[in-house]
């Protein structure tokens, strides 16, 4: 599978931005996806996660009350709502798949769960 983010962009805080993942080669709906970011100099750091199905979804701490993730399988996509942005998310966006089974919470949390990235979008949030 391919995978492609866009929608990020520079946002001033407070403000909202919307993440597409789409993905293409493969039917996304046999992959749990997640999303994670990179800031210059950090380590990457899990964001959001949700099952094939969307009936299981989690969030990283430092996000939650703040981002909606959700899947259109039908599109091929999944997508990463963020509000209330602040200029400590700006970092690099990266949507990931990952085809295994029976995956745990702290599955969900870590890299090496996904063997297949997006390229990644860079969000901006200015003060």
């Amino acid at each position: 599978v391919q995978l492609q983010a866009s929608g990020g962009g520079v946002v001033q805080a407070g403000g909202s931005l919307r993440l597409s993942c789409a993905a293409s080669g493969s039917t996304l709906s046999t992959y749990v996806m997640g999303w994670f970011r990179q800031a210059p100099g950090k380590e990457r750091e899990f964001v959001a996660g949700i099952s094939r199905t969307g009936n299981g979804i989690y969030y990283g701490e430092f996000v939650k009350g703040r981002v909606t993730v959700s899947r259109d399988n039908a599109k091929n996509t999944v997508y990463l709502q963020m509000s209330s942005l602040r200029p400590e998310d700006t970092s690099v966006y990266y949507c990931a798949a990952s085809q295994r089974r029976g995956m745990s919470v702290i599955d969900y949390r870590s890299t090496t769960s996904y063997t297949y990235w997006g390229q990644g979008t860079l969000v901006t949030v200015s003060s």
